[in-house]
């Protein structure tokens, strides 16, 4: 198992973001500390990857890999191969690539990405 080193002490808000990026009822805000790039997702309702990002990044399922915090709303995840998850407030979750997702009710998906912001929402052409 590798081991990551913070050798610098930082803070930056994800309110005042480094990047945000903006598609069809999706917002990605992007700050990146030292070595690591971290995301706040913010899904609107009636969001779906398939709809929303998928015409954007140019593929029929999202290929990221996913580790995040759901701070509020709900999203349904399934993958590739038939595998389904539901993400809820205060839940964390991992999500391989071959996926799609939904909001799922009338409160927007909030979520904190650790691992695919840097890449989330931006074509791959």
């Amino acid at each position: 198992m590798s081991v990551n080193v913070v050798t610098n002490l930082q803070v930056k808000s994800l309110n005042s973001p480094d990047e945000s990026r903006h598609q069809e009822k999706t917002t990605v805000d992007v700050v990146k500390i030292n070595d690591y790039t971290l995301g706040r997702l913010t899904f609107e309702p009636g969001w779906t990857w398939a709809s929303c990002l998928g015409p954007v990044v140019g593929t029929d399922t999202c290929q990221l890999s996913h580790v995040g915090f759901c701070v509020s709303g709900n999203l349904e995840v399934e993958t590739n191969d038939g595998g389904k998850i539901s993400i809820s407030s205060g839940d964390s979750y991992t999500i391989p690539p071959g996926h799609l997702a939904k909001v799922v009710g009338d409160q927007p998906f909030q979520g904190i990405e650790f691992v695919s912001a840097a890449e989330f929402s931006q074509s791959l052409a």
